[in-house]
């Protein structure tokens, strides 16, 4: 489970309520070992094979126990005296031999009282899991589904403080028992847990928001206890963070929004999908409305570069750092894309757009959705959450986007390469959720090692992701054949420290972190005014971009000079503004030198010119970014992406092969679609990509 508080450590009515909450045909959920409710049924595509249902809740279920908490002033749900047993899922679940699982807490337990340092169930994990069951529920229509999440919704709700100063918001943690831990070991901001805004709060919105949408018809008087929470928590939003809206903040110069749920365009995209989802059923909710218009325009507001500039169109996570990217809870685009949608606000749908065309597309090409980019990738772990949010925010944004029934084409494609890594696009070259017993471990480490056990966050967004494809069987089919990166043409790094000569300093800080950035190597490059190094890259099929990350230092004006041979690359000048809300003076960004290199190029060269140069590395990055992936009985799907300002050629396919292929503008938008025999030519729009299957 990913680490809460901590960035390192990890249309109006008209609009249908399917797809505000993601949910896309009526297709079963089923996966052996089926649901009485719900027998599996083959589902045609426009693949030539039929595509079984993929979502199995068999885990997830396994997860689930129940507590009946003592009574707790400040604390109540709906029908506790007659209901008083609160159903929650274990936080983790550790690997046993024989595919076994042992449900267990967080941290350390303490035999004597079976406490654990955190605590055995978290309000994170029993809001998401409401979530999963109700996407099964509206799309299958499973009896036990809406049970389950009714009874988590409940739970979701205990978990809310009612009264006092921190009415609206959440505790994290709540041992076997039923008592919460409001001070965790470790500690977990804000502390106590309920003291402020949170991801936590963030995420019970979302559960409210959705449990609302799909039990307002259905049973009205739960449905308004639902909404009574969402607005409880709404109205700790207008208190702390959305008291600041039209505020901005410094960070390290740049403007940034002042109003995100703790800081966090992350955390107030998971508000908005449930806000979302709660105004297009309710839409005379003018409170709710309006935070939700304002969270949305914050997000916006993190939207940063584009095709040629870090990070890429990405819309960044932290308001406090201008060189973090992670993929966990990256769900910016899928708010954007649903608000755009319910708001009639095309403005909130541009960034979404460039953050899947533009950063999604060298994300693929590069390696996939690694934990973090700070701002290079310096942790290439590989979780469910950060998968599922790469998915979720394609298919929403392409449902936005499309004018016909499919959506935009290309974005369903780059969700289909994504939703890949389950099925064996990782780095462990292995499945890594299984349809037969619905697990999805909780990892892939950067050596391709798995992480076996198997745990609520996992479990939720494995299935979450299962769901959303099991609505859109051409995304599935499409996913499923792809089960092996047959190679990849991407960005990489290469850290400065290990240049080949260098008349500079090689300097170690005792923290790679920062506070807002990491060093990769935890070493970089320091070069006084005159000084240089020769450093090495490694050769490349075409012409790349180099993108040195320098460190530029609050307001001292830094200038380096750039060449390849013989051939100068260009003059960078590096300046940070005024440090303002961020962790430490300065920022460790990458600038992109003019001219790019060619492919037999295989060495740079640096000199620094006024005042003191600091290189934490190179980005090397293709003109044209290119994955292949692979997968039986000859199919394969290739993706390239250009990022350039002008028109680009390229090839795709193999010889001796038929295959259909698609190319996209910088929109999404289909620009042409043939069949191609063997290898053939393709010219690539500015910022735009192409997709080859067969």
């Amino acid at each position: 489970m990913i680490a809460r508080d901590s960035r390192w450590t990890g249309v109006a009515l008209a609009a249908t309520l399917a797809t505000v909450l993601g949910v896309t045909g009526a297709l079963p959920a089923a996966a052996a070992p089926p649901r009485a409710e719900a027998p599996p049924t083959a589902v045609t595509t426009s693949s030539t094979a039929a595509v079984a249902p993929l979502t199995n809740l068999a885990h997830l279920d396994f997860l689930l126990d129940q507590a009946t908490p003592a009574p707790e002033a400040g604390h109540a749900t709906y029908r506790l005296d007659s209901e008083p047993t609160l159903t929650l899922p274990w936080t983790y679940a550790d690997a046993r031999d024989g595919g076994t699982f042992a449900r267990v807490g967080g941290g350390p337990l303490d035999p004597a009282t079976g406490y654990w340092g955190q605590g055995a169930y978290n309000s994170d994990d029993v809001s998401r899991s409401a979530v999963v069951y109700l996407r099964d529920w509206q799309q299958t229509g499973s009896e036990s589904s809406r049970q389950k999440a009714y009874e988590l919704l409940r739970a979701t709700a205990y978990f809310q403080t009612t009264t006092g100063p921190a009415a609206g918001n959440v505790v994290l943690w709540m041992q076997p028992d039923g008592t919460f831990n409001r001070s965790p070991v470790p500690v977990e901001l804000p502390d106590p847990s309920d003291s402020g805004n949170s991801y936590w709060l963030a995420r019970s919105i979302w559960a409210f928001g959705e449990g609302y949408a799909a039990f307002a018809d259905d049973d009205p008087e739960f449905a308004a206890f639902l909404q009574q929470r969402l607005q409880l928590g709404v109205t700790a939003l207008n208190r702390e963070s959305l008291a600041r809206y039209g505020q901005y903040d410094v960070a390290d110069g740049a403007k940034v929004p002042a109003w995100l749920i703790v800081d966090g365009a992350d955390a107030s995209a998971e508000a908005v999908l449930g806000l979302t989802a709660y105004s297009a059923v309710a839409p005379r909710d003018a409170a709710a409305r309006t935070a939700l218009t304002q969270l949305a325009e914050g997000i916006a507001a993190m939207s940063s570069g584009d095709s040629q500039t870090w990070p890429y169109g990405a819309v960044l996570p932290w308001a406090e750092s201008r060189s973090m990217w992670h993929a966990w809870s990256s769900q910016m685009p899928v708010a954007l894309a649903r608000a755009s949608t319910l708001l009639g606000r095309p403005d909130l749908l541009k960034p979404a757009v460039v953050d899947q065309t533009s950063f999604t597309t060298t994300l693929l090409a590069a390696s996939g959705p690694d934990n973090a980019w700070y701002p290079t990738p310096v942790d290439q772990t590989q979780i469910a959450y950060g998968a599922d949010s790469r998915l979720q925010s394609a298919l929403a944004v392409a449902d936005a986007s499309g004018t016909s029934r499919s959506g935009a084409p290309g974005l369903r494609e780059i969700a289909a390469i994504a939703a890949s890594w389950y099925f064996g696009t990782n780095r462990s070259g292995t499945p890594v959720y299984d349809p037969a017993t619905g697990v999805t471990f909780d990892g892939v480490q950067a050596d391709g090692t798995v992480n076996r056990n198997s745990g609520a966050e996992s479990t939720i967004h494995g299935l979450l992701s299962m769901i959303a494809l099991d609505g859109a069987p051409d995304v599935s089919a499409l996913a499923q054949e792809s089960t092996t990166v047959t190679s990849r043409d991407g960005l990489t790094v290469v850290e400065a420290e290990t240049a080949a000569s260098t008349t500079g300093t090689v300097v170690t800080p005792d923290s790679a972190w920062t506070g807002e950035s990491q060093y990769g190597g935890g070493s970089a490059l320091r070069l006084e005014p005159g000084q240089s190094a020769n450093i090495r890259v490694p050769a490349g099929s075409g012409l790349r971009h180099v993108e040195p990350v320098l460190l530029a230092a609050e307001g001292v004006r830094s200038t380096s000079s750039w060449k390849a041979g013989r051939v100068p690359l260009g003059t960078l000048t590096t300046q940070a503004g005024a440090q303002g809300v961020t962790a430490a003076s300065g920022a460790l960004l990458p600038q992109t030198l003019p001219v790019p290199i060619g492919p037999g190029a295989t060495s740079v060269t640096v000199t620094a010119g006024r005042n003191a140069t600091v290189v934490d590395g190179l980005i090397v990055r293709p003109l044209v970014q290119r994955v292949v992936l692979g997968g039986e009985r000859g199919h394969a799907t290739e993706l390239v992406s250009s990022t350039a300002r002008v028109p680009l050629p390229t090839t795709v396919g193999v010889r001796g092969q038929r295959a259909t292929v698609s190319t996209y503008d910088a929109s999404g938008r289909l620009v042409s679609e043939r069949v191609a025999s063997g290898r053939t030519a393709v010219l690539l729009k500015p910022g735009g990509f192409a997709v080859l299957t067969r």
